[in-house]
């Protein structure tokens, strides 16, 4: 599978920190949705086409996700960039 295959149909992509408060009650949204427990942050989040769809704890690895929306490409690219953080580090 390559990228443009991956995330064919998609505007635009953006992954950005989840910011504290401004995106808390998103961040709760998504672990509702996926029914789990929000875990432990900072976040990482996807955005496609401006809908925030998928977060990913950067402290634990666990993601949340909007389960009516195909997210696995951005769950793959959350994982990607927090390993580029981690290795960065």
């Amino acid at each position: 599978m390559t990228i443009h295959e991956t995330i064919a149909g998609r505007r635009r992509i953006d992954i950005r920190w989840a910011e504290d408060g401004d995106d808390d009650a998103l961040l709760r949204r998504l672990a509702h949705l996926s029914s789990r427990a929000l875990p432990s942050g900072p976040f990482l989040l996807a955005e496609s086409d401006g809908e925030p769809l998928a977060a990913l704890s950067v402290a634990t690895g666990e993601s949340v996700s909007d389960p009516f929306a195909a997210t696995a490409d951005l769950l793959a690219l959350l994982e990607l960039r927090s390993r580029h953080l981690h290795a960065a580090a």
